[in-house]
């Protein structure tokens, strides 16, 4: 039961005068922002001694401590998250880059749940019936805000993390024009079925984009693959020469030659040749280009 029941408001609890719950976060809010200085300071020290955002300056972590006390507080006024999804998400892009983790920002959140929550109990300690209602108030709040920021990191982080793999997968797979009409795709490394979907629209594409007429994918770098992969080579044959495109396929290693026969995949579609020299002169010969010998003949 209040200690405040049938007596005047203590010191602690003056001006307070037993507030409705629709009361107790406006004037918890209050007390937030009074003090603001002091609870962001105690915050930014207790952030340092757990070892948390290292990656950042000084000046910088003064900064997005700032804004993210400010945020917390504005949330715990209105309500609504909105605001705070969309700076969790432009901080998230900022500090991603610099290498912090998940677990130092769902750290910082929940020490600043503490600092504050601490604060709460420090001014309405000595009227507990009144500190549980506050706490009863801003916890949940604080919850949801943690929930939030934690969610918001998340979702970029895996946004970047799909960036930065398919920027990595396009410059390990390049399709290179070599002349007008003749496109090379050189392969290297694991072939698994992502990435075989992946170099089939990045083909497609540079088909179209650049009118080509003959392709040399170039395998010698791939260790192995599947059946799946494999028949999603031929689909690619297939799908190119709808485009209006040949496909040469070369480099392939014993190990691969013998998977395509043992998996009965349908050889008759796919045109290969043994290495990437012999590839391009084929495709040179398909359109109408004469090569010459190291002796400067012609070779018909």
């Amino acid at each position: 039961m209040s200690s405040t029941q049938g007596t005047a408001p203590t010191t602690a609890t003056a001006g307070f005068d037993g507030p409705g719950e629709d009361q107790l976060l406006p004037q918890l809010v209050a007390h937030l922002r009074e003090h603001r200085a002091r609870l962001r300071h105690e915050w930014s020290d207790r952030i340092q001694q757990a070892g948390l955002l290292h990656a950042m300056t000084p000046q910088e972590m003064a900064a997005e401590t700032t804004s993210v006390y400010d945020n917390y507080v504005e949330v715990l006024e209105t309500g609504s998250v909105e605001a705070l999804q969309r700076y969790a998400r432009d901080l998230s892009e900022r500090i991603i880059p610099r290498g912090v983790e998940t677990h130092e920002v769902v750290g910082i959140v929940l020490l600043l749940r503490d600092v504050l929550a601490r604060s709460l109990f420090e001014k309405y300690q000595r009227d507990f019936g009144l500190l549980n209602r506050v706490l009863d108030a801003y916890e949940p709040a604080a919850n949801r805000i943690a929930n939030t920021v934690a969610v918001s990191f998340v979702e970029e982080r895996e946004r970047v993390i799909r960036q930065q793999q398919d920027a990595l997968r396009e410059l390990s797979t390049p399709v290179l024009p070599v002349r007008e009409r003749l496109l090379i795709l050189p392969i290297i490394g694991v072939l698994d079925r992502e990435r075989a979907r992946q170099l089939t629209e990045q083909l497609l594409t540079g088909i179209r984009t650049h009118r080509a007429r003959v392709v040399v994918v170039d395998i010698t770098g791939v260790p192995e693959v599947d059946e799946s992969v494999a028949n999603h080579l031929v689909q690619t044959v297939d799908a190119s020469r709808l485009m209006g495109a040949s496909v040469i396929i070369t480099g392939l290693s014993p190990k691969i030659a013998q998977t395509l026969v043992t998996i009965g995949v349908d050889l008759s579609k796919m045109d290969t040749i043994g290495d990437l020299q012999g590839g391009l002169e084929e495709a040179e010969r398909l359109l109408g280009y004469r090569t010459a010998r190291d002796d400067g003949t012609a070779v018909p």
